[in-house]
This record gives structure tokens, C-alpha cells and sequence, in this order.
């Protein structure tokens, strides 16, 4: 039987030549910026990376507004997505490339002025010339993702509240501003703990749902297709569980989008975890995935899984591509092994305090999973 279809975005930051800072900033000098554009990027994914995957993976691309596409490259990265048949899976404003005073929650009111100029160009841009890379499927539609990057600060202070206050009043005004294009868009809020500030407004998977919540109180927005970018990696990195994170966010009906990454730990191999700061592994098999997988697929999520990671400071452009193939391929070997796991046995075994017995069950979804990574990697 062929595989159901599964949506995986890739992401324009990830080809980049190198990091810099403690890291070498051209390991990868083929990738560098005025060597290779979005559109070289879309055919490199195209030759380079769709070929060495199943059949049943649909091809997504993700964006930051006005860093990596504006009015002027759109049409023709639109051109390149049509032509690679590959979609427009998530755009985001970038707001955390131009404000450092907290972007949509500035208590400076012409940051805030600016940020919102940006967030209302960001949805013109996605109903304008991006519109023809959108999937024909209605509930394929790009996911505007919120990024807290820029919803940040440094002082503990009362008017962290106005800050708050600030940024419920912005998000509700760009909704407003979007339901009047039609409200064709996915919603979802990337929380995370910290960067580029020591403390975030909206840190965490409840934070998030709780604003929507409060949105559609205070303002009346509609949050039917308004949640969360799910990010494995933010909850490990700020040390919750990510198991229960996706628990809460099916249980609110809010996965708009998915990142996946791992942030190192659980795999037993990559270092990295609870303290440390963002790594973006990409995503790596562990027993903690699949589970994940499994609740995603009871919860029927038939969306786009995008691969937020990057190459290693060490990897030549070769070894970088390869990075994002073994993170589809891990993805979709937990969620072979996940379906693989009987879970009314796994139930009737907690039942009866046979706990032993349902580590076995996941110890053997794992080497089921690298099992298959093997056969879909060899290929």
C-alpha cells in the first residue's frame, strides 16, 4: 500500500554559509549569501534533496519577511515554488531583524507603529504575488507564524504588563487586518523562553494559548485556525516536557504548524539540552518523537512539518544538504514506528502498573524506527 502524504517545509535559513560569532561564518562558501538566493535555493532543494526522498513527501518553503523575500523577489521566488512544484508552507515578519524594544509590544509607540506596518506587508505579500505557490488544498494554506523573537526585554519592571497589554492590541489589529483579506491563513505563535532577551513575552506553550484565549475575549478574534508553531526544540531547551506540550496544544485544537528539531540529549548521541542555548539539531529519533508522532497522528494533524535546524559549524555544503534529508527521514521513520504501537496493549499494560513492559514497547519502536531510517536512507 503507498504511504499516505506527508508536508515537510524546509527552511531559507538553513542554507547559509556559516554562523560566525565562535564559529566559522564561510564553511560553506557555495551558500553565501551573493552566491546563492532564495530562488537558487528552491532549485538547489529541488536537484539536490527531493530526489533522495520518498515519493509520499510533499515539498514546503519557508520564509522571513523582508529579510529573505520582499516585493521585489516574490514574484519570482513564487516562479521558482510553481515550477519545483513545491508551496509556500509558512511566512513570518521578522520583526526581531529590526526592533530590539520589544517589536509589537514596544512600549515605544513608533516601534510598535513600525512593527505593525511590517506584519500587514508580510500578509500582503502572502495574498499578492505568493499566492500562486499556495497548495491547492484549502487546509494546506501557509501558516503566518508569530515569532516572540523581538517580544522581548531585560528589566524587571511593572510595565511589563503594558508591554503585554502592547502586544494583545497589535496581534488583534493584524488579524483584523487579515480576516479582511479573506482569512485564508494559518495562525501560529512560536513560543520560546528566551533570544534575543534575557526574558520573552509569551514563553511558553500555555502562554500562547492562553493570549489566543484572551484575544478572542478582549477583541472578539476569531482563533478557529489561530494557534501555535509547535517547536520541539523550545520546550527541551527551557527543560518541559515536550510529550505534554503537544498534549496541551491538541487538546486546545491550536498545531497550525510544526517545527521540528531536536535540541540534543534524548537521542543518547547529540549533546546539547535543558540550559543550553537554541543548537537546532535537525530532527533526531528518540522515544520521546515518537510519541509525539503518535499523538499527532490520533489527532489526525495533516499539516506542514517544517525542519527548523541548521548545519553544523563543521559541515561542508554536501554534508549539509544531508543533514536535512536524515531529518525528513527520521521524521517519518517515528511516525512509521509510531503507528507500529499497539495502544491498547500500551494502555492495559498501565493499567496494571506494568510499566516495565511499556518501556519494552517504546525501546522497540525506537530500534523499529532506526530501522527504517536505514531502508529509506539507503534507498
Amino acid at each position: 500500500m503507498a504511504s499516505k502524504k506527508q508536508y515537510h517545509s524546509l527552511c531559507r535559513w538553513t542554507f547559509n554559509a556559516g554562523k560566525g560569532g565562535f564559529v566559522p561564518g564561510d564553511i560553506r562558501p557555495a551558500w553565501a549569501g551573493n552566491k546563492l538566493d532564495v530562488v537558487g535555493i528552491i532549485s538547489l532543494i529541488n536537484t539536490k534533496i527531493r530526489p533522495r526522498l520518498p515519493e509520499h513527501i510533499e515539498l514546503g518553503f519557508e520564509v522571513h519577511y523582508d529579510t529573505e523575500i520582499d516585493e521585489k523577489s516574490a514574484p519570482a521566488v513564487a516562479d521558482a515554488l510553481v515550477d519545483a512544484k513545491m508551496y509556500l508552507a509558512m511566512i513570518t515578519p521578522g520583526l526581531h531583524s529590526h526592533f530590539g524594544y520589544g517589536g509589537a509590544g514596544s512600549l515605544d509607540p513608533s516601534e510598535r507603529e513600525k512593527s505593525g506596518a511590517i506584519g500587514k506587508r508580510t500578509v500582503d505579500l502572502a495574498y499578492g504575488p505568493l499566492k500562486k505557490a499556495w497548495h491547492p488544498h484549502a487546509d494546506k494554506a501557509p501558516t503566518l507564524v508569530l515569532w516572540n523573537g523581538s517580544y522581548g526585554y531585560d528589566l524587571a519592571t511593572p510595565a511589563i504588563k503594558q508591554m503585554y497589554q502592547n502586544l494583545k492590541q497589535s496581534v488583534a489589529e493584524l488579524c483584523k487586518y487579515e480576516d479582511t483579506k479573506g482569512a485564508h491563513l494559518y495562525w501560529g505563535i512560536e513560543p520560546k523562553p528566551n533570544e534575543g532577551h534575557p526574558a520573552m513575552l509569551l514563553p511558553t506553550v500555555a502562554s500562547a494559548l492562553l493570549f489566543w484565549k484572551k484575544l478572542k475575549e478582549e477583541f472578539g478574534i476569531n482563533i478557529e485556525k489561530r494557534g501555535l508553531n509547535k517547536e520541539f526544540g523550545h520546550s527541551e531547551m527551557i527543560g518541559l516536557d515536550s510529550v505534554y506540550d503537544t498534549v496541551e496544544e491538541i487538546d486546545n485544537n491550536a498545531v497550525a504548524h510544526v517545527h521540528l528539531n531536536s535540541q540534543g540529549y534524548q537521542d543518547g548521541v547529540t549533546l546539547g539540552g535543558p540550559g543550553k542555548y537554541d543548537i537546532d539539531h535537525g530532527l533526531k529519533i528518540s522515544g520521546i518523537n515518537i510519541s509525539i508522532a503518535s499523538l499527532f497522528a490520533e489527532a489526525k494533524y495533516d499539516r506542514w512539518y517544517g525542519h527548523d535546524m541548521q548545519a553544523r559549524s563543521y559541515d561542508n555544503e554536501t554534508q549539509g544538504l544531508d543533514r536535512v534529508i536524515r531529518s525528513i527521514l527520521s521524521w517519518d521513520a517515528c511516525q512509521k514506528a509510531a503507528a507500529e504501537i499497539n495502544l491498547a496493549e500500551m494502555n492495559k499494560a498501565l493499567s496494571v502498573r506494568e510499566t516495565g513492559r511499556v518501556e519494552d514497547m517504546m525501546r522497540h519502536a525506537v530500534v523499529s524506527a532506526h530501522k527504517h531510517f536505514d531502508v529509506m536512507y539507503k534507498g
